[in-house]
């Protein structure tokens, strides 16, 4: 594949302009330096300069012949939705950290611009039906087309079978598109773990089991030593590509309708429903909320207050309400 450059618990309320790039940015509370802000879609310091680029959404393959994927592990948020066979496939976001290359990069779906208008920026595929493309393309964000043949910043490995080898210059194509806007915070973020609403008001979660389809089973595994949950699939590990486990230090379940009347499933995600907040060992019981395709998702506890995730990466599990399954092991 081609190398482009290839190296292998309160609201925030001030805000800060840098005046160079005229982009605002709303540093941690109170402010450790002039020269820090906060990641959005992470909750972690970060330079002003990075936290003015766009987000960037990638569509990523999930089928087997599609791991280990690359660049995963360094997504600020993952989303897993159900597609066709039961199978599921990745919608990635990267801001905070963008790496050279991801991939392997699939087609569009029909709750994809439900899932990711809200981010602004970049969208990037490999294809899809013309109507999901369309609607995607309604949405305003930037889109990368790969079978479009509209970009260079794509590329086949030879080492992969088709249609699992098409991979993205991440960070060219963040680059060359550095003066669009960059995303508004997705979630809330507590200044700590420790602050985290599950870590003081949850309970004890060694284990999130997920059904997707009756072939299709997630599993998620408290590992104390790293601090985050550890990610399994099918009863194997989920490794990333430097051979490592794949982790989140959050781990957002929601329990959402999927809309079966056509071949492709659709995800229904805007409207409320059943959620389950894990992070630090422990869990919380909630409700999500997404008032419209260009809404952020909002987690609410039992009393209305929104959760406060930890600072860090954060997966949002899409389970089918009909057939899906959540089971929490203490």
């Amino acid at each position: 594949m081609t190398p482009w450059r290839m190296a292998g618990v309160p609201a925030v309320v001030i805000t800060m302009l840098i005046g160079m790039t005229g982009c605002a940015l709303a540093p941690p509370d109170p402010v450790p330096s002039p020269t820090t802000a906060v990641a959005p879609l992470r909750g972690t310091p970060l330079s002003p300069a990075d936290a003015c680029r766009p987000a960037l959404a990638v569509k990523i393959d999930n089928h087997p012949a599609a791991r280990p994927q690359v660049g995963l592990e360094r997504a600020d948020l993952v989303f897993e939705e159900l597609v066709e066979g039961g199978l599921t496939r990745y919608a990635g976001v990267w801001h905070a950290e963008v790496p050279d290359t991801v991939g392997p990069v699939r087609s569009i779906r029909p709750m994809d611009p439900d899932i990711l208008s809200s981010l602004g920026g970049i969208v990037a595929y490999s294809g899809g039906q013309p109507r999901f493309v369309a609607a995607m393309e309604e949405t305003g964000m930037l889109n990368l087309v790969f079978d479009r043949g509209d970009t260079d910043l794509f590329a086949r490995s030879e080492l992969r079978p088709s249609p699992h080898n098409v991979f993205l210059g991440a960070a060219d194509a963040v680059e060359q598109h550095a003066d669009l806007a960059p995303p508004d915070p997705q979630f809330r973020y507590a200044r700590s773990a420790a602050d985290a609403t599950p870590v003081g008001a949850g309970t004890p979660t060694a284990a999130i089991t997920l059904r997707f389809s009756p072939t299709e089973e997630r599993e998620w595994s408290w590992d104390p030593d790293t601090r985050s949950y550890l990610r399994g699939q099918n009863g194997a590990t989920d490794l990333d590509s430097t051979g490592s486990a794949l982790g989140a230090t959050n781990v957002v379940v929601l329990r959402v309708g999927v809309d079966r009347t056509t071949d492709v499933p659709r995800t229904r995600i805007t409207g409320s429903g059943e959620a389950w907040v894990s992070v630090g060992g422990a869990t919380v019981p909630a409700t999500w909320r997404k008032a419209g395709p260009d809404a952020p998702i909002r987690l609410e506890d039992a009393v209305g207050n929104e959760v406060m995730l930890a600072p860090g990466n954060t997966w949002i599990e899409l389970v089918p309400a009909d057939d899906g399954g959540v089971e929490l092991t203490p």
